[in-house]
Order: C-alpha cells, then structure tokens, then sequence
C-alpha cells in the first residue's frame, strides 16, 4: 500500500507499516511544515493514502471537491501511547482494500467511510 503520513503521525507507527512492506513517505522527514494542501495535493499526486490525526483534511477534501484517488484516513482513537497507535494503524489499514476515494474516520470501536467527491459531486456515506 502507498501511504503518505502526516507529520503528525507517530514515528513507531510509520516503521510499523514499513515493516510490513509498505511504501510509506513521511511528511515529518521529507516535507515537514507542509500545508495540509501541499500534504493533499501529494498525495493526489502519488496515489498516496494520506494518514493522519489532523480533522482538518476532511474539510479539505470535501470543500476542494477535487476527486481524491488517494483517500484519507483520519485517525481519532485513544493514544495511550505511540506503541499502541502503531499496533491499531497496521491492523485498520490491512483489514480493507476500499480506502482509495474515501474519507475514513478510524474510532476506537468502528470505522466511518464516506467518499470523496466524485468529478459529478456526488457522495455517499457507510459505516462499517
């Protein structure tokens, strides 16, 4: 999976991923201080999967309404520890394919999906 993390994901969490084979590129290291546009535009770009605990990309992604091929996924979980955050990103982000297109909101107990907006505007929203 290509994965695009936002500076403000944990450190332990990025290795994790990487560790299980994953292409992850880390705003922390390679592009710290980006906009959450530059960080979106990346993505779009790379056919990332963005990452991160920041809420305000949701509202990027759906007032830009550019369609997203990266998909976002917004953690909002209890972090007890960067240890932890890294056990649950491994395991939500392995447990689906369907990430690309969508805004995802991982909770502690479920996981939310709505898509991004499609070129016609359109949307839909599941949770699972």
């Amino acid at each position: 999976m290509r994965i695009l993390a936002n500076e403000n994901f944990p450190e332990e969490a990025v290795t994790a991923l990487r560790k299980r084979k994953h292409d992850v590129a880390w705003i922390r290291t390679e592009a710290p201080g980006s906009s959450d546009q530059e960080v979106f535009n990346r993505a779009c770009m790379e056919t990332r999967l963005i990452v991160t605990f920041d809420k305000d990309f949701g509202e990027l992604a759906f007032r830009s309404k550019l369609p997203a091929v990266c998909g976002i996924v917004l953690f909002r979980i209890s972090a007890p520890s960067a240890v932890h955050v890294a056990r649950i990103a491994v395991a939500v982000l392995e447990s689906r394919s369907d990430w690309a297109g969508n805004f995802a909101v991982v909770e502690d107990h479920r996981i939310r999906m709505r898509s991004l907006p499609t070129p016609a505007g359109s949307s839909e929203q599941r949770t699972f």
